[in-house]
């Protein structure tokens, strides 16, 4: 509304609040977080063994080789590039996230490298090695008792310090590119070139914040390929039935045991439209899962890729079933030496009440035989 001043002089109303220090602050710190990508190499695509007769390969996309040591690497980095881009991140103030883990690894070592302080609000039952990482890299752990409180608990913290609430869950599906620019679709379909089945019938990914499988789902329409999207949800988690359901407000009431993936609600950064398939994974499983994998190439990862391992091995079997050929991809989020105290100490699993046996003896089966074995048990005891 002008004043009657302005209306009869003609004045423009001008307010410039351009900001030259600022501007050489925001110009380094863009600068800093871009070369970090420039100097890091791509990650590999590993072959996990299975019978040459079945004419299926199964591909896991090994992300523990990032700087920070998982997936949440590209998720913390893009981020980063758009909360500074947006004007959100300000020298001097800190950057809070509501993370389980590896997010807040990722996004500590980012902070440190622009210089700005970093929060991390997690559960209480966060795994040690998670804990000392993020601290490693110059962060503080701000820890709540009930994870459905993170949310509220992140943003609050961020009026109390005048600081940034990063919110990865409602904001990781944006920030990243997914028509390209290097993003992990790209990278896995430009790794399969030279393969005998270069177009994946499937891709496997598993849903923290819904960021990775809304990427890898829109680059696959974008470049109009074939490929399938299945993701992989555990217990304690609220994607699949909000998925197969159709609503948006469905919420479960514990927090989940596998790390880094599994929400109590639907969050905004899942796209539930852009995905084919979804599958309810037991947690028994998923640590049956990584534990075979252990075997098979000797590498131990996190319980997340037990989920999408666990739900690649299956469509594997209906493939072979249906005497499909073709390949299959899923991730390797993140490495086993963060969870030695849980999804590899046997003890944890006895207290958790799991018993992962009939996963074990049914995943041996698929790799001898090449047939899904029958319903296999909850997997608790």
């Amino acid at each position: 509304m002008s004043t009657p001043q302005q209306t009869r002089t003609g004045d423009t109303p001008d307010v410039d609040r351009s900001d030259t220090v600022y501007r050489g602050w925001l110009k380094e710190a863009v600068r800093k977080v871009q070369a970090d990508s420039n100097r890091s190499a791509d990650t590999h695509l590993l072959r996990f063994p299975l019978p040459e007769m079945w004419g299926i390969d199964l591909y896991l996309k090994d992300e523990s080789t990032h700087p920070t040591g998982s997936l949440k690497h590209r998720l913390a980095r893009s981020l980063f590039l758009y909360g500074l881009c947006n004007g959100w991140i300000r020298p001097g103030r800190p950057v809070i996230e509501a993370s389980s883990g590896s997010t807040a690894v990722s996004e500590a070592y980012f902070a440190k490298l622009i210089g700005v302080p970093f929060i991390a609000v997690m559960p209480r039952t966060t795994s040690a090695e998670k804990i000392r990482l993020i601290e490693f890299h110059g962060g503080r752990c701000h820890f709540v008792d009930d994870p459905r409180t993170m949310y509220e608990e992140s943003a609050r913290l961020a009026v109390e310090t005048g600081g940034h609430y990063m919110d990865q869950f409602t904001y990781a599906e944006r920030a990243t590119d997914w028509r390209g620019n290097n993003n992990i679709a790209e990278s896995i379909f430009r790794q399969l070139e030279l393969e005998r089945f270069p177009e994946p019938a499937w891709i496997v990914a598993t849903a923290g914040t819904g960021g990775t499988s809304a990427t890898i789902a829109r680059y696959v329409h974008y470049m109009q390929h074939d490929t399938r999207i299945c993701v992989a949800d555990p217990e304690n988690s609220c994607f699949f039935e909000g998925w197969t359901t159709g609503d948006p407000d469905v919420t479960c009431d514990c927090g989940s045991r596998i790390e880094g993936i599994g929400r109590p609600r639907m969050e905004p950064s899942f796209v539930p439209g852009a995905i084919d398939r979804m599958m309810k994974v037991p947690d028994a499983a998923s640590v049956a899962a990584v534990r075979a994998l252990e075997r098979a190439i000797g590498r131990r990862a996190g319980g997340s890729t037990g989920t999408g391992l666990w739900s690649a091995l299956k469509i594997i079997a209906e493939m072979v079933a249906e005497g499909r050929r073709g390949s299959v991809v899923t991730l390797l989020c993140d490495p086993g030496d963060r969870y030695l105290d849980k999804y590899y100490s046997d003890a944890w699993l006895a207290e958790q009440g799991l018993d992962i046996e009939p996963y074990t003896t049914a995943i041996a089966s698929l790799l001898e035989t090449g047939v899904w074995p029958g319903q296999v048990s909850s997997g608790r005891s």
